[in-house]
């Protein structure tokens, strides 16, 4: 009795083992080959229920190198003369401003110039008496004035040291000799002619060159405010 319910549990235990391997032996190759039955079936997956890998944003671009530009040194300066001299800026800060007043004056001179001789005609005659010599006189003594102030300016101009004379402004110093003789004699002159005319007598001697130089004077003015306007 007893060897037949060991011989039964075994047939029992056997058949119960024969009809759970499959299954068993199925379960564990799905699980094993589950990871290449998804790999191999994702092509036919549904596209919506994917989700698209983020994108990655591109590189930013790397904007290209400069090409180098030549320092003051490869033009040759060296340290010491890239280094600002606080001095030599402020007297070439007051060169610079001095010089536009002298300019600015020299062009205002224009008028008692000319004024001074739209009233020689008139300085000539004996018949026109003392006011229009007078007039004249005065004219002469404001021109002569505003000559001295413009000078002045440039001359009392501080120096830069090795700064050169070039071009027109050569011109213009070098007229400045002609008309600046030229307002000193002109005055002298006039007051030989007037005491002359005052006295009843015609202008003669060196007094006569006192229209000639004047006019010498004031062409030499017109050419020198010209060089410094007129680019050529």
């Amino acid at each position: 009795m007893k060897d037949f319910r060991k011989t039964l549990r075994k047939f029992v235990v056997a058949a119960l083992f024969l009809t759970l391997a499959p299954v068993l032996r199925a379960d564990s190759d799905e699980m094993r080959f589950l990871p290449s039955l998804q790999a191999a079936l994702e092509p036919f997956a549904d596209p919506g229920s994917q989700s698209a890998p983020p994108e990655t944003p591109p590189p930013p671009e790397t904007p290209p190198p400069e090409p180098s530009q030549p320092s003051l040194q490869d033009l040759g300066f060296t340290p010491e003369q890239q280094v600002g001299s606080v001095e030599k800026q402020a007297l070439l800060d007051k060169r610079t401003r001095m010089l536009k007043i002298h300019q600015r004056l020299g062009l205002i001179t224009i008028i008692p110039f000319v004024a001074t001789l739209a009233t020689a005609g008139g300085a000539k005659e004996h018949e026109g008496g003392s006011s229009q010599r007078n007039l004249h006189a005065a004219l002469g003594l404001v021109t002569a004035a505003m000559y001295i102030a413009t000078a002045s300016y440039a001359i009392r101009a501080p120096k830069i040291e090795g700064m050169r004379t070039r071009g027109q402004i050569r011109w213009h110093k070098a007229l400045a000799w002609v008309h600046g003789v030229g307002m000193v004699l002109t005055p002298i002159l006039g007051a030989m002619a007037r005491n002359q005319l005052d006295n009843g007598e015609k202008v003669h001697g060196i007094a006569k060159a006192h229209s000639t130089v004047a006019a010498i004077t004031v062409a030499a003015y017109a050419a020198a405010i010209a060089t410094v306007a007129i680019k050529f």
